[in-house]
């Protein structure tokens, strides 16, 4: 299969099968992302791939940490809110979800209940959680999101869906607690992964893409 088709036919998964992926394919997968390129070639990214009972216990630390009320405390800077186009963009992209899941804007409670699935990984059987050193800051940040897009088009080949999710470095203490991650080395997003429940209603979800002339500028 060719990039080109890779990227047209990857979509950002929401519902997955109980089918786990074998741990020989994860690893095939794994070790070819680490053909990345970073800058200065410092491969910044530290990865934990988390499945089973593991994935599990997270998933309860999770909701315990949201059903108590606890704020979002990310460890790098998410304030930024979308102002203009990308703004629009953003609500274009709730719009086509919640359409698709039948889920109206007035809705409020269900809408919530769908954000709150990204902290159940979509009942993914595989999370990977994108950790850097905390110093690299947005240079990290770079080589961590070129990592991240070589990871989901080589699962992609392998028929693998995935699901990028801001939302995983929002509550960074279980995880850091369970998975023993340093201090020093912070959670930039996460990752679910699997196989795509075919006929979920989330899953028929498709977002628009900008226009060449309003993307790029070509000179010469």
């Amino acid at each position: 299969m060719s990039l080109q088709q890779l990227l047209s036919e990857r979509f950002s998964t929401r519902a997955f099968t109980e089918q786990a992926v074998e741990q020989a394919t994860l690893e095939s997968i794994f070790e070819h992302a680490q053909l990345s390129p970073s800058n200065c070639n410092v491969q910044p990214w530290q990865v934990y791939v988390v499945s089973g009972e593991k994935k599990e216990q997270l998933k309860q630390a999770f909701m315990k940490a949201l059903m108590s009320g606890a704020k979002p405390s990310p460890e790098f800077d998410w304030t930024p809110q979308y102002q203009g186009v990308h703004r629009e963009r953003q609500f274009g992209s709730a719009n086509a979800l919640y359409t698709s899941m039948g889920i109206a804007r007035e809705d409020k409670q269900a809408r919530q209940m769908a954000m709150v699935r990204n902290w159940q990984f979509f009942d993914a059987p595989h999370v990977a959680f994108f950790t850097m050193e905390k110093y690299l800051n947005i240079m990290g940040a770079v080589d961590l999101g070129i990592y991240a897009q070589t990871l989901s088009l080589l699962m992609q080949e392998q028929g693998i869906a995935s699901c990028m999710q801001g939302a995983l470095g929002q509550f960074p203490e279980p995880v850091k607690t369970l998975l023993n991650i340093p201090e020093e080395r912070g959670i930039l997003f996460g990752m679910s992964f699997g196989y795509a429940a075919k006929d979920a209603p989330a899953n028929r979800t498709r977002t628009e893409r900008e226009s060449l002339a309003n993307a790029v500028s070509f000179f010469d």
